[in-house]
């Protein structure tokens, strides 16, 4: 029997297990029609003409729908509305969508879509995105007079002082790779016109169910009302089913509504890689200087994102990498510049990480570099760098409201895996002093590793580390609010739901025991109510990593209103105070553990006098503040830190990487359900190694040709080290429940612990994502100033 002690439990574990979980593609609707999306082969054009004929007359074809049958608005988006749903005016990239064809059947309308015949004059395409802000560039989009779609500083201090109090510079050009989420279930949507009222029903592979409300309403052209998005089981997302699965969402309602009979769009994956955002590609001009005590004086960084033909969610995507520039550390001087940028690419959007893991590649190796100038191990130069209780961050934030757990968790990952011992026994590990070379021979390089790693003598050791602070939900990105009902039965039973999206992480779960702990009931008396947009209120989108500490948050409060209510209601026949009264075993008890009422009974009793077990709570998150002039401002409420250090061999005949051990600490606030929060963790590393060594959207002349899993390569299981996540907590005071985040965090630096460890056993410092390693030179010198 689950109970609130028990701590490895999911409410839909058992469906999914066993297969009679329905995810969108398996649900069955009567006379149901099935789209499919119509691409062009420009990658930049204008139209002239779509020609739909021949298809709208082929076999099992109901009706082939463009820009023109929208009843609604075309073009929406979240921040700039400029999203096509169908293209109008211009294709804008490979990925854009002319038309929709609906048939009775899903094969007819594969065929029939060939039949579609898009007139356009082609335009010279903008592939790069410093070509794209020059001021004869091509313009993406023409009303918006420019390519640059954002930008964001951080003006802090004096740099050129900084830099004049530096006794080295560090200056180094960084570039990140377009990531596919690669999430197992593509985009799917099923729409339903709804009988009695015409409301369109909407299930769907979706993160985000308001959302998708709204691009759905818009498309439509009706109000948020006319359309229900009803919770369905996701098959992973990982960030990236919002704007695209709205829009997918849309075409299909679309449908719907002026077919009057449910349609659903399943998409094939090279529609899904073709189509969907990525995770932004970076360019970087990171300039750091450093004393000679390895203090840093002051960074200077220049950013730039390709966001692809789209606007989707960039500026609040590079608002964090702007927020977060300096990584954990205290730097006084600070400039920083970054820049959104329209090109005629696959359009960049949210993804796991959120504009994080591409500035903590760059700013882990750079304080690594920054070490070797100084003379000191790179651990020492992070504790003289690294922000503790009360420090002032780069946006003129004390950190003061929760506990500053950086050097908690760096000390926990290098005690568990016994970093500084290791690294002495890597094959650059005996560098030490500032200006020297490695004198490294082949035999002592195969004697380190005999004792420190099983291995092959044709392998080079090496052992790497990163660490990273995070801001915690949406911070001065948005408003940031969320609600919760607990509704209580006479029965005793509990319906619980929140405006947190199930994307398959465990927020459900999550919620459930949250709730149970807090009543003090056992868990298989809550059930958590189907979500809709039709039961709560919007509560924000579920990104950010703010579905435990925001919906959490609002199932505590929603539980104490509803503990207030019931202890109202027996205090008297307690003989006791509300405020005395206790939550435990599943009953309601006096200051006596003798004088207590057992909670369904209470419930019943509760009913007859005509009062409702009812409770709505809405937590909301403290204020933030922000100066877009300066980038000053206390940007989030509060923060979260981790690390992450990694053991691996390079072979020197074929340069392959092969992850031995990896070691994870983060501080999580409180863990609700632990094993699903080593579970986050487990799975944000697997997904770092793929980002630091195998993963890369590539498209030449603006083409994805990686189409499929069996060109995109993704990490396998062999891929994979072995794991070890460590969970520390530390309750935050403003947070309700005591919880805080771990999905992106656990996903953003193990990249960077894997360049740190390559370059400590190879002698090579890589700067470009994915890390591509040939056969190796024998590592006898080490960069200027060796660690």
């Amino acid at each position: 029997m689950a109970t609130t002690e028990t701590k490895a439990w999911r409410n839909d574990a058992y469906a999914k297990v066993t297969g009679k979980a329905k995810f969108t593609d398996d649900l069955k609707f009567v006379n149901v029609l099935h789209a499919v999306p119509v691409y062009s082969d420009f990658v930049h054009a204008r139209i002239k003409a779509i020609d739909a004929d021949i298809a709208e007359k082929a076999p099992g074809v109901i009706r082939v729908l463009t820009a023109k049958d929208v009843p609604g608005v075309n073009r929406f988006g979240q921040i700039i509305r400029d999203f096509r749903i169908f293209a109008d005016d211009k294709i804008r990239y490979h990925g854009d969508v002319v038309a929709i064809v609906v048939a009775e059947s899903r094969e007819a309308a594969i065929r029939a879509a060939q039949l579609v015949k898009v007139d356009a004059t082609p335009l010279p395409a903008v592939l790069d995105p410093e070509e794209a802000l020059k001021p004869d560039a091509v313009l993406v989009h023409e009303n918006h007079g420019t390519n640059l779609i954002n930008t964001h500083v951080v003006r802090r201090g004096n740099i050129e002082e900084g830099f004049k109090q530096a006794d080295f510079i560090i200056e180094e050009k960084f570039q990140t790779q377009t990531v596919e989420h690669a999430y197992l279930e593509t985009e799917a949507a099923v729409c339903v016109p709804r009988s009695t009222d015409g409301v369109i029903e909407v299930y769907g592979s979706m993160q985000h169910p308001f959302s998708t409300r709204r691009f759905v309403a818009a498309c439509l052209g009706v109000a948020l009302s006319e359309v229900e998005i009803i919770g369905t089981p996701m098959g992973g997302g990982f960030g990236g089913k919002d704007d695209t699965a709205a829009i997918v969402c849309a075409r299909t309602g679309l449908a719907a509504k002026l077919l009057n009979r449910p349609v659903k769009m399943m998409y094939r994956r090279d529609w899904s890689i073709r189509e969907s955002y990525k995770r932004h590609p970076y360019r970087v001009h990171y300039k750091m200087g450093v004393n000679k005590e390895g203090c840093i004086t002051a960074v200077q960084c220049k950013i730039i994102a390709d966001a692809g033909a789209y606007c989707s969610v960039t500026p609040w995507v590079m608002w964090r990498s702007t927020v977060q520039c300096c990584g954990p550390y205290v730097v006084e001087n600070v400039h920083c510049d970054t820049f959104g940028v329209y090109t005629n690419n696959v359009v960049t959007g949210a993804m796991r990480g959120f504009g994080s893991p591409q500035m903590n590649f760059i700013i882990e190796q750079v304080v690594e570099i920054a070490a070797q100038k100084v003379g000191i191990s790179g651990i020492e130069f992070r504790r003289r760098n690294m922000v503790r209780q009360g420090s002032i961050t780069i946006t003129g934030q004390k950190l003061d409201g929760h506990k500053v757990a950086m050097e908690q968790v760096l000390e926990t990952v290098l005690r568990e895996i016994d970093y500084e011992r290791k690294l002495a026994r890597s094959a650059l590990g005996g560098c030490r002093s500032r200006g020297d070379e490695a004198q490294t021979s082949k035999s002592a390089i195969d004697q380190s590793l005999l004792t420190s790693a099983p291995t092959h003598e044709d392998e080079l050791y090496g052992i790497g580390l990163a660490m990273s602070y995070r801001g915690v939900s949406l911070g001065a990105e948005g408003v940031d609010f969320c609600a919760a009902i607990i509704n209580a039965q006479a029965d005793g039973s509990i319906l619980l739901e929140c405006g947190m999206h199930e994307n398959g992480q465990g927020a459900e779960s999550a919620m459930c025991l949250i709730c149970a702990d807090e009543l003090g009931v056992d868990l298989n008396r809550i059930r958590y109510r189907r979500s809709s947009t039709s039961n709560i209120p919007d509560s924000g989108t579920t990104v950010a990593s703010r579905a435990t500490i925001m919906g959490g948050g609002a199932v505590t409060l929603a539980a104490r209103e509803l503990k207030q209510k019931i202890a109202e209601a027996f205090c008297g026949k307690l003989h006791c105070a509300p405020g005395e009264i206790r939550f435990k075993d599943s009953f309601i008890t006096g200051k006596s553990d003798l004088e207590r009422i057992a909670f369904a009974d209470g419930m019943r009793e509760m009913w007859l006098m005509q009062k409702f077990p009812f409770a709505f709570g809405v937590f909301k998150a403290p204020c933030v503040s922000w100066d877009e002039h300066t980038g000053q401002g206390d940007a989030y409420f509060t923060w979260v830190y981790g690390c992450q250090a990694v053991e691996l061999t390079v072979n020197k005949k074929s340069g392959k990487v092969k992850l031995l051990n990896a070691v994870a600490a983060h501080d999580v606030g409180r863990a609700v359900n632990p094993e699903m929060v080593r579970g986050q963790i487990y799975g944000g590393m697997a997904m770092s190694t793929g980002y630091a060594l195998h993963e890369e959207v590539k498209a030449p002349d603006g083409k994805i040709t990686t189409l499929n899993l069996n060109t995109y390569r993704i990490p396998r299981s062999m891929d994979l080290p072995e794991m070890k996540a460590i969970i520390v907590e530390n309750p935050d005071s403003v947070s309700p429940s005591g919880a805080k985040s771990i999905g992106e965090p656990a996903n953003e630096i193990l990249a960077p612990a894997i360049a740190n460890a390559i370059y400590h056993a190879t002698g090579v410092r890589h700067f470009s994502l994915p890390i591509k390693l040939g056969a190796q030179p024998e590592p006898t010198a080490c960069e200027e100033g060796c660690q």
